[in-house]
């Protein structure tokens, strides 16, 4: 039996339920596969093991923020080569600075605009269009 993915798969790392529900649906419903990680540290673990094309970090989180997951992730052998995308509420320039100080390979504002969000992951995916 052959198995292949269509769509890429994404690891969310969001502590807050109602925002991880809402844009895991919302991704599905576009056709990607979605893990989920409630913290910096589940998500390390999660992209370690699941090897996602993709992660989608919240960078104020509880256990160990994502400044500090992201910078794990892309000094790690198996991880740094993911690409990840910055999500916070706070908008401000100094933000967005320390998110790619920290490896992130691009930056986005909550609330999700999901259409910027989509063109996000499509350009760091090579393209990859939801459906």
């Amino acid at each position: 039996m052959i198995f292949f993915q269509l769509m890429p798969l994404i690891l969310l790392v969001e502590d807050n339920e109602m925002n991880r529900d809402m844009l895991s649906r919302r991704l599905i419903r576009k056709g990607f596969t979605v893990l989920l990680a409630e913290d910096g540290a589940e998500g390390i673990k999660v992209a370690v093991r699941d090897q996602p094309d993709l992660i989608l970090m919240d960078m104020r989180l509880p256990v160990l923020d994502g400044w500090i997951a992201t910078e794990r992730l892309k000094c790690t052998d198996a991880t740094r080569d993911i690409p990840i995308i910055a999500l916070t509420a706070h908008a401000m320039p100094e933000e967005e600075a320390n998110a790619r100080a920290a490896g992130c390979d691009d930056f986005d504002t909550k609330p999700v605009d999901l259409p910027r969000l989509l063109d996000k992951i499509a350009r760091l995916l090579d393209g990859v269009s939801p459906q």
